[in-house]
């Protein structure tokens, strides 16, 4: 019986997904009720829904409370992707503290339209059970746990982080999660364990800045990949890279590469770690994106794929949930001793009633509907962005595609100068990114990034159309 009410609910949704894609279902149609469909189709309505839920874990359907299902907002792709980067083949001394300070400052003010951080905002969020978890473990057990906890985190939030480990095929062990103070701290500390002062670290190009800071602040070279907006790094040119640099490691994003929102396919991350393993190059991977994907499954990260051999795994809870807890953890497989000995001289442990109150909301699985809620947001807001831009900036313009994450990454003219924009930007109440924070060798000029961690709004939108004119003016002197 379970055999067929599957078929019958994965034929409806096939069927659906089919007149989506021939255009008999426009985007932003609504879809008949779930009532209606099931007595159109002779099914259940149980059936009816989880065809539904299908579609929309695909993305093909959001669903809008007390609405019903919609067919979800595509975008028109007018403007061309960014270029593939093409960095100089050698490493930079990165000196970039100052302006990330700058632009941290700003984006913190809450009274500038908000573009500038990649942080969700927290009524996005609504992390309230979550907050209420929290308030119950410090009414019911405060002073137990007013306590050093174990360095290496929460028991129970280790089991969870493992539990949604085997999820994505890795076989993680409770023992093998190691709790830090946010992604921050877990990238720290897989540095400083494979890495010292005046090593070479193979990086994307573009690539987040704080990553970037985290590399000056440790006397860390940085060498910038050629990557590709949606394929990310170029497998190929690292190899030829690597016959002649000697590199301590390589850092990536497992998924969605901010800024550019890139994924590389399964294929070319085996390809990948393959060639680091001939080399004898760890790979440590920030995966605070991958829960934040658009398609029907969460891509694999590395360690997955490798087992944890020759990849120190990072990430966190504060893309996806909790921002302010500063929560993220490390499974550094081989290098679990040195990331052990650094973090009990670094920080010792980490506050436990955030860790305690966190488990308890991922025991409840409350995180997964919460996660596919926020993919639907983020993906509409994408979207919305993709299609302001298109109507608001220079019309050569080329903005990145991402499959997950809540950034888009613009490129403008060689000519154009983001700082020249962004000190425009901010007389007028915008704050953005601009390009030169994304590289250790400062290029990236002529681009800038745009969040949308903020729910959309008159105000969001407004800001976007104004930050075009800007440049539509900018470029015109």
């Amino acid at each position: 019986m379970d055999k067929h009410i599957s078929f019958r609910y994965e034929q409806l949704a096939e069927l659906i997904a089919g007149m989506i894609d021939n255009g008999a279902l426009a985007p932003g149609t609504r879809l008949p009720s779930v009532r209606a469909v099931s007595e159109q189709h002779r099914i259940s309505i149980s059936t009816a829904l989880q065809a539904y839920h299908l579609l929309e874990d695909r993305g093909i359907l959001v669903a809008r409370p007390q609405s019903g299902f919609y067919v979800a907002v595509t975008r028109r792709g007018v403007l061309a992707l960014p270029s593939t980067s093409r960095p100089r083949a050698r490493a930079s001394t990165v000196s970039i503290g100052g302006a990330v300070a700058a632009l941290l400052e700003h984006a913190s003010n809450s009274a500038l339209v908000p573009l500038g951080c990649a942080v969700p905002d927290a009524a996005l969020l609504q992390s309230k059970r979550l907050d209420l978890a929290l308030a119950r473990a410090a009414r019911q057990h405060g002073t137990r746990y007013n306590v050093y906890c174990a360095p290496h985190g929460e028991p129970s939030l280790r089991r969870e982080i493992a539990k949604r480990a085997m999820r994505v095929g890795h076989a993680l062990s409770p023992d093998d999660v190691l709790v830090t103070s946010g992604c921050t701290e877990a990238l720290m500390l897989a540095l400083t364990a494979v890495a010292k002062p005046g090593d070479t670290i193979a990086i994307e190009s573009p690539t987040y800045f704080g990553l970037l800071h985290t590399l000056e602040v440790l006397g860390l070279k940085a060498l910038e990949l050629p990557t590709d907006p949606t394929r990310g790094v170029d497998v190929g040119a690292l190899a030829r890279l690597l016959d002649t640099k000697q590199v301590a490691a390589c850092m990536l994003s497992s998924n969605f590469n901010n800024p550019l929102g890139s994924a590389m396919a399964e294929a070319d991350k085996r390809a990948l770690l393959a060639l680091l393993a001939r080399h004898a190059v760890p790979l440590i991977e920030d995966d605070v994106y991958g829960d934040i994907h658009f398609s029907r499954e969460r891509p694999k990260p590395f360690i997955a794929l490798d087992g944890g051999a020759n990849t120190i795994y990072c990430s966190s809870f504060s893309k996806s949930l909790a921002p302010g807890y500063r929560i993220g953890w490390i499974a550094a497989g081989a290098y679990a001793q040195r990331v052990m000995e650094r973090k009990l001289a670094f920080s010792l442990c980490g506050p436990v009633l955030p860790q305690v109150a966190l488990a308890d909301y991922l025991a409840s699985g409350a995180y997964d509907a919460h996660l596919r809620r926020i993919r639907r947001i983020f993906e509409e807001n994408l979207a919305r962005m993709t299609r302001t831009i298109e109507a608001s900036f220079p019309a050569d313009t080329k903005v990145s595609q991402p499959a997950g994450g809540f950034v888009l990454w613009l490129e403008l003219p060689r000519r154009f100068d983001s700082r020249s924009l962004f000190d425009e930007a901010l007389e007028q109440g915008i704050c953005f990114a601009p390009g030169d924070v994304f590289s250790a060798s400062r290029r990236f000029r002529n681009c800038l990034r745009l969040s949308v961690g903020s729910g959309w709004s008159d105000r969001i939108e407004d800001g976007i159309r104004r930050l075009g004119q800007l440049a539509q003016e900018l470029l015109a002197r």
